[in-house]
């Protein structure tokens, strides 16, 4: 506990001296804001308006692992079976990373697929909206160019226990807002 109260004793100090803490709030928001800038660049790069998943569930095993991160890429080349997609269904807020397993191209030029995980036995019909049967081009949100093991299981670890999201927050703030070296 001799840790927490150095932190309280520092926090104390902090908030007399106004300037420091108005510094060190600026330094906060400058990295929350580089972080977002970064974000908002791969968006327009990669075409896609999530460039970077993690996979949430094992259906793509044995190619990807629950906790993968996935970079995509939307590119307008042609689509083809066997990438892995990741796609979004309407009224589902959570995406899905899926294999094409058939593409049809109709004469008007419209492209439409068809997906499933390399660990399911059926395709994803049973998962897409009501009534569809493929998906468009515009409910792919980008095509796996490369991918990272394990490293996204820290943002599986934080959504199946929030609280430990809001500690881990809490920590990190009281360590910005103490750190008179930056």
């Amino acid at each position: 506990m001799d840790i927490v109260d150095k932190q309280v004793v520092e926090l104390k100090k902090l908030w007399k001296n106004k300037r420091q803490l108005a510094f060190q709030g600026l330094n906060l928001a400058m990295i929350v804001l580089s972080a977002l800038m970064i974000w908002k660049s791969l968006m327009v790069v990669t075409r896609s308006e999530s460039p970077v998943v993690v996979v949430l569930s094992g259906s793509m095993e044995p190619a990807f692992q629950r906790g993968d991160i996935l970079f995509l890429n939307n590119q307008d080349d042609p689509i083809r079976v066997g990438e892995v997609v990741v796609f979004k269904i309407k009224d589902r807020d959570i995406p899905i990373v899926h294999r094409i397993m058939k593409v049809h191209e109709k004469p008007d030029g419209t492209v439409e697929v068809l997906t499933k995980g390399d660990n399911n036995r059926v395709d994803d019909r049973g998962l897409y909206a009501p009534g569809q049967l493929w998906l468009q081009r515009e409910d792919i949100l980008g095509r796996a160019r490369g991918a990272l093991r394990y490293v996204g299981m820290v943002t599986i670890v934080l959504n199946d226990y929030p609280a430990l999201k809001y500690v881990l927050v809490g920590i990190m703030g009281l360590f910005v807002l103490t750190n008179k070296e930056a």
